[in-house]
């Protein structure tokens, strides 16, 4: 059995606070065709939108992501939640424009909302107890959007990572957070294959949702 330390509450936080989410950041930046393919995911979903000034990344890690967003809305104010905190120092030297919060997302809690919320490939390595409470923090975060991309599969289904187990769990998030928040609606939803030949992505599939 996985011991917690009595910094986080779920093996999943410790295990991404730790060592291998400091390795993961050489690979995340190593395995993206990243800047290029993240523009070009990133412009197809906000053309479904309209006036986002503030931002905010759920488990941002160096920040690739908000990078990408900034070149499509360069005025806007960006945050970056990231429970590693090399990762954070990365992702401060890499985008000095957004505001980084070394914190866990299962404690952190933001007091003004956002125009947007996203959380991309960071479902899936949550403790599946622990994803309504996660699912109630992107809704209070939002005043407008959220943006949900990551791996799916209609029922629960957890898969071996990197061979650590109890680490990677793929499911029907979106419609999960959808049913227990009737406030949001669906805006447009799409998929971006691995095999894309000039922007691919890692077979996510990612949702816009309105309120």
């Amino acid at each position: 059995m996985t011991e917690i330390s009595n910094r986080y509450k779920t093996p999943q936080e410790e295990f991404w606070a730790g060592s291998f989410g400091t390795e993961y950041i050489g690979r995340n930046a190593a395995e993206s065709q990243t800047l290029a393919s993240a523009t070009a995911f990133f412009s197809r979903i906000f053309a479904s939108t309209s006036d986002i000034t503030s931002v905010v990344e759920f488990g941002a890690n160096i920040g690739l992501n908000l990078e990408a967003i900034l070149r499509i809305l360069p005025h806007a104010a960006m945050t970056a939640l990231e429970i590693n905190s090399d990762a954070c120092g990365e992702l401060k030297r890499r985008v000095p424009a957004v505001r980084v919060v070394n914190e866990s997302i299962l404690e952190a809690v933001f007091t003004d909302p956002f125009d947007l919320v996203l959380i991309k490939g960071v479902l899936i390595h949550i403790n599946p107890d622990e994803l309504n409470s996660v699912y109630e923090k992107l809704a209070t975060a939002s005043s407008r959007y959220v943006i949900i991309a990551e791996y799916y599969n209609p029922t629960p289904v957890a898969i071996s990572y990197r061979g650590h187990g109890d680490r990677l769990f793929k499911r029907d998030f979106a419609s999960e957070f959808l049913d227990r928040h009737p406030e949001f609606k669906l805006r447009d939803y799409g998929f971006v294959w691995r095999r894309d030949p000039v922007f691919p992505q890692d077979d996510i599939t990612w949702f816009l949702l309105e309120k």
